[in-house]
Parts: C-alpha cells; sequence; structure tokens
C-alpha cells in the first residue's frame, strides 16, 4: 500500500515537473513574436534552431491568434492590469497623435502619403492617458486626415471611461475642426487643440471656436501635456516592424502595434 501511495506521488511529480519544462519550452518558443516585433525581420528569417519550430509554423500561429483576437484581448488586459496596479487611468488628462510609416507593399488601409511625395503609406493613430499609456489605437491609411479618424480613435477606448470626472483632451492642430470640438464636448471632454493658423474661416476672419466654455480672459493656461503622446510613439517606432510597414495585411500590422502597446503597459505598470 504504501509503495503504491510512493509510487504514484512520484509520477504526479514527474507529470508536474513535465507540465513546467513544457510551460518554459512554450515560453521560449514564443520569444518569435518579440523578435519579429523588434527586428522588423521576415518570417522566414526565423531559424527553427532558434526557437524549435519553423518559420511556417510561427506565420501559422501568428495568423490563428490573430484571427481570435488574442493581441486585441492582450492591450485590453494589460489595460485593465496598469488601471488595476496605478491606482486607476489618467483620465484628467489625455492626449491623441498619429504617426505616418511607409508601407512599400501597399495592402489594406494604406494611401498616397502626402509628406512623402505621394508615397504609399500607413498611419497609427493612438490616444493614450495622462501618465502616456496606450489606450486606444486604429490603423487608417495615411492619406486619411487626423480630424477624420479621431472620433473613431476615442470610440475604440479599450476601458470605459468615467462619465463623472472631468476630461481634458489635447491634441494638435491637425485636428482643428468644428465638427470634432462639437463631438468632444458631446462625449464630456475640454478640447485643448492647437488652432490651425491656415484654416480658410480664419483667413477670411471669422472668430474661431473656444478650447473650452470659459472665455478668452477667464481661461486657464495649462502646462503642456502633448508631449506625452509623441512619448508614446516613439517608444512604439522604436521596433523597427512598426517603423516600416511591410505587412500587407491589416490586422496584421495593427497585432504588432497592439502586442508593442501591451509591452509599453506592462513597463509603466512595473517601472513606471
Amino acid at each position: 500500500m504504501e509503495e503504491a501511495q510512493e509510487a504514484s506521488a512520484h509520477q504526479e511529480e514527474q507529470e508536474q515537473a513535465g507540465r513546467q519544462t513544457e510551460g518554459v519550452r512554450q515560453s521560449y518558443r514564443q520569444r518569435y513574436l518579440v523578435r519579429a516585433l523588434w527586428t522588423g525581420c521576415q518570417w522566414k528569417a526565423l531559424h527553427r534552431d532558434w526557437f524549435g519550430v519553423s518559420s511556417s509554423v510561427v506565420h501559422e500561429r501568428f495568423q490563428r491568434w490573430r484571427r481570435m483576437g488574442l493581441f486585441e484581448k492582450l492591450m485590453k488586459r494589460m489595460v485593465e492590469y496598469y488601471a488595476k496596479e496605478c491606482g486607476g487611468v489618467g483620465w484628467r488628462w489625455q492626449a491623441m497623435d498619429s504617426k505616418h510609416s511607409a508601407a512599400p507593399l501597399g495592402g489594406e488601409k494604406t494611401g498616397k502619403n502626402p509628406t512623402d511625395r505621394g508615397k504609399r503609406g500607413a498611419k497609427m493613430n493612438l490616444l493614450v492617458d495622462g501618465r502616456g499609456a496606450p489606450l486606444s489605437v486604429i490603423l487608417t491609411g495615411a492619406n486619411r486626415h487626423d480630424k477624420v479618424s479621431a472620433e473613431g480613435l476615442i470610440y475604440s477606448v479599450m476601458t470605459k471611461s468615467p462619465a463623472h470626472k472631468e476630461q481634458h483632451l489635447c491634441a494638435d492642430k491637425a485636428y482643428d475642426s468644428d465638427d470634432l470640438r462639437k463631438f468632444l464636448v458631446s462625449a464630456g471632454y475640454i478640447a485643448h487643440i492647437k488652432v490651425n493658423p491656415r484654416r480658410k474661416d480664419l483667413v477670411k476672419g471669422f472668430e474661431h471656436p473656444p478650447n473650452d466654455e470659459s472665455s478668452s480672459s477667464e481661461r486657464r493656461v495649462h502646462p503642456a501635456r502633448r508631449w506625452m503622446v509623441e512619448r508614446t510613439i516613439s517608444w512604439l517606432v522604436k521596433r523597427r516592424s512598426l517603423r516600416t510597414r511591410w505587412a500587407k495585411k491589416a490586422g496584421n500590422w495593427l497585432a504588432f502595434v497592439q502586442l508593442a502597446c501591451a509591452h509599453i503597459l506592462l513597463n509603466l505598470t512595473v517601472f513606471g
């Protein structure tokens, strides 16, 4: 009886050790996504000797996880973890901006970049909180104006924002639009958008709408906070796969962007 119990306990220990070994092996193999994200290398450049699986298996797993929505769920989970560990999301001050990336191969959600001699390009649109944590990201073509994609960016925030708290939103002059200002007011935001001096109504002499409801004499001067989103964008483009878009499918590139945002959220949670 005792020998049978000892044999059973020994077998359970071996099974547990095998599961732990397999978990370590799987986590080691999944580093290929991190390597592809940081280096921007082709899938076929991932050798079997490095990770124990062939490049075709790596690509097939990536496509399966993307179709499952795993990367979007990962980013959403990291936003929740960031809010839990950091005392909540910094809803009071938010900022949004975009980043052009060249797309030599073209594909979905690309367009002629007006700032790069009409070459094919794509754009990352990003919304961050007061600490620079990414809350929402969408992809558009390089020829799509920022003010058009701003509403979709706010609608796609990963977690629900509190309606009773005061929220300020900072943006550059590319978002200077009367329709967008009205939308931000209806969404509960106080807009801080830089005035675009080339607007036609300003040239004709029409009065420009204020950034908030107070008069110009009572308007407060707030510290600069738009640099938060610019810093987060600089963190993103450190990863070479995001600096230039080589993926023809927009979903593949969005998956890499969401993976990078999840990594940034983890760094902000752990290191501040």
